[in-house]
């Protein structure tokens, strides 16, 4: 017989061999093998029964409970957003309430921007900060808001490094050139002009479309004045 039949018949050997041990395997461990796929048969079921039959309702419930707080957040009205007004809920029992729910998640962002503008900032960053979100433009506004709670709290340091991940976060020209801006303008007003010239000829060239870009000269001029 020729070396590579041989072969061949080895091989095939080999994995006769192989599947004997498989089905063994599974012969002997018949039970705990039906017990383990059960479990995941369950745990499936159960994660799909959850998301149906109660995160979504939950979810459609925070939505419906959270419509007028949004409302009074659109009219300014910012203490009734965000403690409702005794008819209809705000967005802390929102959070309250539904926790689980992105409706939840998304109060934190309401509350956050609320507190900002009732000046109450150590409030602003912490539900910011518990607020989470990839949406490209949002992403953006939610750090550059620490950054202006920072700021209104003197801590000019943490709200640059807020800035600087604002427009860092996402590149585009809607946010970006925004926090460009009070990123330069705040290290013009730390006196790190060299740093704030860079940047405000980077909003020129990048967004000359801008509101911040057709203001730009004027910035750079500034700047080369108290340079030289």
């Amino acid at each position: 017989m020729s070396k590579k039949k041989v072969d061949q018949a080895d091989n095939l050997q080999e994995l006769e061999s192989a599947l004997t041990k498989t089905e063994q395997f599974v012969e002997d461990n018949q039970k705990i093998i039906s017990y383990v796929v059960g479990g995941i048969i369950i745990v499936v079921a159960a994660y799909l029964g959850f998301g149906k039959f109660y995160l979504q309702p939950k979810e459609d419930e925070a939505l419906s409970q959270m419509f007028m707080a949004e409302n009074y957040f659109e009219k300014d009205s910012f203490n009734l957003a965000i403690n409702g007004d005794g008819n209809y809920l705000g967005f802390l029992d929102i959070i309250d309430d539904y926790g689980i729910t992105k409706a939840a998640n998304r109060a934190n962002y309401y509350a956050g921007i609320s507190y900002l503008n009732l000046g109450q900032y150590e409030e602003a960053l912490d539900y910011l900060n518990k607020f989470k979100s990839d949406d490209l433009l949002l992403a953006p506004v939610v750090e550059g808001a620490k950054g202006d709670a920072y700021l209104e709290m003197g801590e000019q340091d943490k709200a640059l490094k807020q800035y600087k991940k604002a427009y860092a976060v996402n590149d585009n020209e809607l946010t970006t050139p925004i926090y460009m801006m009070k990123a330069a303008s705040l290290l013009e007003s730390m006196d790190e002009l060299e740093d704030a010239l860079a940047i405000y000829k980077e909003i020129k060239a990048k967004f000359p479309e801008s509101t911040e870009g057709t203001n730009a000269d004027r910035y750079i001029a500034r700047v080369n004045t108290k340079l030289n």
